[in-house]
């Protein structure tokens, strides 16, 4: 198991998003967390086998989708998980 922290930028705020990333992590069993940040960014902590985050990390660019608009993903890979969660949850 591994865990990403991302940090994604754009239009992410008041569109969706985090519902967007919940359901595309729960598809894939991916566990962790998305947030919405003070700043207009959303923050995603995500655990899960490399493979499965590669491609959880291509679906939350969000391609396609007609309100949500990627500008950035800050990235960092961590070789271990730091918490164990049961699912993965959307954070107030």
């Amino acid at each position: 198991m591994k865990e990403i922290r991302v940090v994604v930028s754009g239009r992410v705020q008041g569109v969706g998003y985090r519902y967007f990333v919940r359901d595309a992590a729960l598809r894939r069993n991916i566990r962790g967390w998305v947030k919405n940040n003070p700043d207009g960014t959303v923050s995603i902590v995500a655990a899960g086998d490399s493979d499965t985050l590669e491609q959880f990390l291509e679906d939350i660019r969000a391609e396609g989708d007609p309100l949500i608009r990627i500008a950035d993903i800050s990235l960092t890979w961590s070789g271990e998980v730091t918490e164990t969660w049961q699912g993965f949850e959307i954070r107030r």
